[in-house]
C-alpha cells in the first residue's frame, strides 16, 4: 500500500512538472488533449477537444485600462515587473515614444507571443527578453485602438496580465507638454 502511494505521488509530481507554465510555453507541439468517453457523446462518437489554458489575471491587471498618471509613474521608475509596450510600427516610433517602453509592433505581436516563437529569436528580433506568461504588460499605440487589440491577442496567447493605455501616445504627448516634461 505504501509503495502504491509513493508511485502515485511520484506520478502526480511528474504530471505537475509537465504542466508548469515554462514547459507549456516552450512546447512546439499541441499542449494537451482531453478525450470524452464514447458513451458521453451523442451516437457514441469519440470526441477529442483541445484544452484551452486560461490563466487568471492578478490583482494588478484586474482593471484592464490604465491611465496617464499610472503610466507616468512606470515611465519615471521602470522596473522588471511591468513592461510598457509600444505596438506601433517602427516608422511611427521614430517620432517619439514613452520613455522606458519597448517596441513590439502589432503586426508581429501574435506570432511573437506564441508559445512556438523561440525566446532567443524573440530577443534578437525585438531587443528585449520574451515576456513570461505571468508578466505584467501595458500596451499603447498612437490613439488606443491597436493597443486594445494587442491586449486581446496577448490574452489569447496566454498572457492574462495585460492592460491598455487607452489615451496612448497622443495623450502622453499632450499631457507631457502641458506639464512641461522634457521626455
Amino acid at each position: 500500500m505504501r509503495r502504491a502511494a509513493a508511485v502515485s505521488e511520484t506520478t502526480l509530481n511528474v504530471a505537475r512538472s509537465r504542466a508548469s507554465p515554462a514547459l507549456l510555453r516552450a512546447s512546439p507541439v499541441p499542449l494537451a488533449r482531453v478525450s470524452t468517453p464514447a458513451a458521453a457523446t451523442p451516437r457514441n462518437h469519440f470526441c477529442s477537444t483541445p484544452v484551452i489554458f486560461k490563466a487568471k489575471r492578478d490583482a494588478w491587471a484586474s482593471n484592464p485600462v490604465i491611465g496617464y498618471d499610472e503610466v507616468k509613474k512606470l515611465a519615471e521608475q521602470p522596473n522588471d515587473n511591468v513592461l510598457l509596450i509600444d505596438t506601433r510600427e517602427p516608422d511611427e516610433v521614430i517620432n517619439g515614444t514613452i520613455p522606458s517602453a519597448v517596441i513590439l509592433p502589432l503586426s508581429r505581436l501574435e506570432a511573437a507571443l506564441s508559445p512556438k516563437f523561440n525566446p532567443g529569436d524573440f530577443q534578437r528580433e525585438f531587443a528585449f527578453a520574451k515576456p513570461l506568461p505571468e508578466q505584467n504588460m501595458v500596451f499603447f499605440c498612437r490613439s488606443g485602438r491597436r493597443s486594445g487589440l494587442a491586449c486581446e491577442l496577448a490574452e489569447r496567447e496566454g498572457y492574462p496580465n495585460v492592460r491598455n493605455y487607452v489615451g496612448s501616445y497622443l495623450e502622453w504627448e499632450d499631457k507631457s507638454k502641458k506639464e512641461g516634461d522634457d521626455w
